[in-house]
């Protein structure tokens, strides 16, 4: 394994251990996951030029676009909770109650 992917793997380790266990306010949330997009998109950007496939360079593309709706999404959903509830926590949001 090289010093790279050692590299992209921790980044996605530690973003999802801190999602896993940092998990106070949305907003952080939503840094963890966009952390984890990064990673992703940085290891499929990197994995065509390695393995010399051009027929996977549109991957990372998509890869950005789904990471834009999501971080648009979850921006959406910050803005609304904060004016519904008045914070962003996240034990103050309840599925249940909705």
């Amino acid at each position: 394994m090289s010093l790279t992917h050692l590299s992209f793997y921790s980044t996605f380790a530690l973003s999802s251990l801190g999602l896993a266990f940092h998990r106070t306010h949305l907003i952080s949330a939503l840094l963890c996951l966009e952390s984890m997009m990064l990673s992703m998109y940085i290891a499929l950007s990197l994995w065509p030029v390695e393995n010399q496939a051009t027929s996977f360079s549109l991957l990372p593309v998509l890869m950005l676009a789904f990471s834009a709706c999501e971080a648009g999404t979850g921006l959406a959903m910050l803005v609304a909770s904060t004016r519904t509830h008045g914070s962003d926590h996240l034990h103050n949001l309840n599925l249940l109650q909705c």
